[in-house]
């Protein structure tokens, strides 16, 4: 407790720890240029006092809002719920707020709709999800805001931007192999919907791998989903009611690849006696439906905890020395094979 009987003072912090006033403050913003012994014993201090800076005087003083948004428009409530889980979190263990909004990717304000944002809002910086993230005026009107920004798996990286991603090529090559190795190959695809980024690359990852085992894909076995159960349920009805139907199908991602599961049930196909069915991300419910699905599990909280991370570096003075390379991050994937895949 303060000397005065109240809250404890970021005097009191000093005081405590040994330290002056400005350090502690150093420490409190994550500002470089402080010996990792000190920083640990201000820390021990704040926790062993209890001490919570209030917000408007950390803003009044640094110039900055301790608030970070997150833009974000997706039909998947698995995937945008991962990315909340994991910037909340670590905007929490950081200091900072997290803030966010739901933009329709083709509203005809929505630069209006940024520009008020900022204006109120004031963000310290943005997380950018798809589609949103490659979308040219979102950009433009963050970038005359003078708002910094993250990209959370962008089309392309852009210079000078930081962004954060997984290997989405890579990853439906992989799905795409494991079928193959089951004996495979009149293997379906249900794509995502055009303006996500993602569904171009996990399309390519799985024409490449098809393209190396020296097969093409067959029209017949492709089918246009929008990342939702519904459009997987009804692409799946359109492909199993042929005559000559799949073995195998690999939904582009995991809400589709339950919609593939209930069209093979109600159609009375065994998964995975009659069909193989694999999906993309690990969202929760992929390991709790019968058969458990075989997908990829994206990282998605540790993605948007890396975009924290950058957002919050982006403030310090060091961070210009940063050459372009280090601006991309490339998180690591996983191969999750569960009951919904077997030999053929």
């Amino acid at each position: 407790m303060s000397a005065r009987g109240g809250s404890p003072t970021i005097v009191d912090v000093a005081r405590e720890a040994g330290v002056s006033i400005k350090t502690v403050s150093r420490v409190l913003n994550h500002e470089p240029g402080v010996h990792e012994s000190t920083r640990e014993q201000v820390l021990k201090v704040v926790e062993a006092l209890r001490y919570r800076p209030k917000q408007s005087a950390r803003s009044l003083a640094g110039g900055r809002s301790f608030l970070i948004g997150l833009l974000y428009y997706d039909p998947s409530a698995a995937f945008v719920g991962s990315v909340q889980q994991g910037a909340t979190v670590r905007c929490r263990e950081l200091g900072y707020h997290l803030v966010v909004e739901s933009l329709h990717n083709d509203a005809p304000d929505l630069r209006q709709q940024i520009d008020r944002m900022v204006m109120a809002l004031r963000p310290d910086g943005m997380i950018l999800t798809p589609p949103l993230c490659d979308n040219p005026e979102v950009l433009s009107a963050l970038r005359e805001s003078g708002t910094p920004c993250v990209l959370m798996s962008p089309e392309r990286d852009l210079r000078g931007v930081p962004s954060v991603r997984m290997d989405d090529v890579h990853a439906a090559e992989e799905i795409t192999n494991l079928l193959l190795s089951l004996g495979h190959q009149r293997i379906a695809f249900i794509k995502g919907p055009a303006d996500q980024s993602a569904s171009g690359m996990r399309y390519q990852g799985f024409v490449n791998a098809l393209r190396a085992h020296g097969l093409e894909p067959d029209p017949e076995l492709l089918q246009q989903g929008a990342f939702t159960f519904e459009s997987g349920r009804d692409a799946a009805h359109q492909l199993l009611s042929r005559r000559q139907r799949p073995t195998a199908v690999f939904a582009s991602n995991d809400d589709m690849a339950l919609g593939v599961l209930a069209a093979a049930q109600r159609l009375g196909l065994s998964v995975p006696g009659e069909l193989s069915v694999a999906g993309f991300d690990d969202s929760p419910t992929a390991a709790l439906v019968w058969p458990p699905l075989t997908t990829v599990r994206q990282p998605v909280a540790e993605m948007a905890r890396a975009a924290v991370e950058m957002l919050v570096s982006v403030q310090r003075p060091d961070m210009a020395a940063l050459v372009e390379d280090e601006l991309h991050k490339v998180l690591p994937h996983e191969l999750v094979v569960r009951d919904s895949t077997r030999a053929r």
